[in-house]
C-alpha cells in the first residue's frame, strides 16, 4: 500500500481526536438514541403494552360515546432531555434513567351497540412518548 498522503493524515488525526467526544461528554446517550431507533425499525411486537379500563353507561353503550381516557405514559425526562445526567450529576427528576411517567389525555371513541367485557387493542405514539400499545377493557354501567 502506498503510505498516507499529507491529506489523508491530517484526516485520520481529525477522526481520532473526535472519536470519543460523545462518550466522554454525554455518557448516557446511548439510551436516548436506542430509543429513537426503536421508533423507526421496532414492530409493534416489541412495543411496551399497558392495560387500561373505561366505565360507560347502558346509554352510551348502545348509543356510543366519546369518553376520556388518561394513561401513564413513559416518556422523556424534561429535565435532563433523556440523557439521565446533567454535567455528570445524575438526574434527580427521572433518577438517571433519562424516562418520566407522566399523563396523557386522550378521548376514546366506543361504537355504538358495545357490551360488557368487550376490549379494543391500538398503538398511541404521543410526541413525548415512546409507542405504546394499549388494551381498553369496556365496562357497562
Amino acid at each position: 500500500m502506498p503510505p498516507p498522503t499529507a491529506g489523508q493524515a491530517a484526516l485520520s488525526l481529525v477522526r481520532s481526536c473526535f472519536a470519543d467526544e460523545i462518550a466522554i461528554d454525554f455518557p448516557s446517550i446511548g439510551p436516548a438514541v436506542e430509543r429513537v431507533r426503536e421508533m423507526f425499525v421496532s414492530p409493534d411486537d416489541h412495543v411496551a403494552a399497558i392495560a387500561a379500563q373505561v366505565t360507560v353507561t347502558a346509554r352510551q353503550a348502545s348509543s356510543g360515546a366519546i369518553v376520556p381516557l388518561e394513561l401513564g405514559l413513559n416518556g422523556l425526562c424534561g429535565g435532563c432531555g433523556g440523557r439521565g445526567e446533567s454535567w455528570a450529576e445524575p438526574c434527580h427528576r427521572c433518577s438517571g434513567t433519562g424516562e418520566c411517567a407522566r399523563p396523557h389525555h386522550f378521548r376514546l371513541a366506543i361504537p355504538a351497540g358495545v357490551t360488557d367485557g368487550t376490549r379494543f387493542r391500538f398503538v398511541v405514539t404521543p410526541p413525548t412518548a415512546r409507542a405504546t400499545r394499549v388494551e381498553v377493557t369496556v365496562s357497562v354501567d
